[in-house]
């Protein structure tokens, strides 16, 4: 995640609250939202630990641990049932990869996607800047195979190269739609930072976003709501991948847990952790690594991000 301040001000809406349990039948031919289940995500995590380790510390693009980062999650998408693709592109005379999947299904005029950067930093490993977006992502697809989940729209997900050199893969890809392809995206979902150790409950404020974002803006509250979770908005700007969808007027929304901004006060009565110390004090260093990993985060953020998908889908 590229630098950005995080509004201060909260105001949580009241939502009707909606069990998020497992993923059971709600009603003849709907799913509740599942309970991803926050160990599966940690194992990813781990995974994209020892990638790192292997290859020289860090995914960073251009480096080898990115490109064995992408294959870790396509090979475990095209073993669900995904139809995935790589989309190279070129940056700073390195090579850099997108990772789309599609889940079979679904209307394909109306398409909802979700996604986050695959990438780290030169400086380490990116296990919460954003291995925790990126894994939270896979286990949630995984779910959704595992379920066999049949939606009314149709389901993609993304993982982005270089959004560390400025949003550089989300961009290539959406300039490489056409304009009838755009059209039929009905929102985008971004995660970036979802495990902080001194974590935040940041949603993406609609506010200055294309028609339709507040909807978004609404179903994540009400995912985090769900679990008694309180929220603020935040305006992440053009600091990370949705902003590429944005500009094509694409309703854009997201998550985060917090980076290099000191926690308040009243952060840290609502949430816990610790006020005046950084919600991540290893942002963009070499000590994000496993070890920097708020779990009870990682489960909430990962949970709603499951909540909303699966509401969007129509599953």
């Amino acid at each position: 995640m590229k630098l950005r301040r995080a509004l201060p001000i909260a105001a949580a809406v009241a939502m009707v609250a909606v069990p998020v349990g497992a993923a059971t039948a709600a009603s003849p031919g709907t799913l509740a939202a599942p309970d991803i289940p926050v160990a599966n995500v940690q194992a990813h995590l781990g995974q994209l630990q020892t990638i790192a380790t292997n290859n020289g510390g860090n995914r960073a693009h251009g480096r080898p641990g990115h490109k064995a980062s992408v294959d870790y999650i396509k090979a475990k998408l095209d073993a669900a049932g995904y139809t995935t693709r790589i989309q190279q592109f070129s940056y700073n005379g390195a090579t850099g990869y997108n990772l789309i999947a599609d889940w079979p299904g679904g209307d394909a005029n109306n398409v909802i996607m979700a996604g986050g950067h695959l990438d780290s930093v030169n400086a380490g490993p990116g296990i919460n800047d954003n291995g925790t977006g990126s894994a939270g992502l896979l286990e949630v697809a995984l779910t959704v195979a595992k379920d066999q989940v049949q939606t009314s729209k149709h389901l993609r997900f993304g993982w982005w190269g270089a959004e560390e050199l400025g949003l550089i893969g989300s961009t290539y890809y959406v300039n490489s739609l056409t304009s009838a392809e755009k059209s039929v995206l009905k929102g985008y979902l971004n995660f970036d930072m979802t495990g902080s150790p001194n974590p935040g409950y940041f949603v993406y404020s609609s506010s200055g976003q294309p028609s339709g974002s507040q909807a978004l803006e609404n179903l994540l509250k009400q995912g985090f709501s769900a679990a008694g979770v309180q929220t603020e908005p935040t305006n992440v700007g053009g600091r990370s991948d949705h902003a590429a969808f944005a500009r094509a007027g694409v309703p854009t929304g997201g998550t985060f847990s917090g980076a290099e901004t000191t926690k308040t006060q009243a952060q840290a009565t609502k949430w816990g952790g610790t006020a005046g110390r950084a919600f991540d004090p290893c942002y963009h260093r070499s000590c994000d690594n496993s070890g920097n990993i708020n779990t009870t985060s990682l489960d909430r953020h990962t949970d709603a991000m499951a909540y909303t998908i699966y509401s969007l889908i129509g599953a």
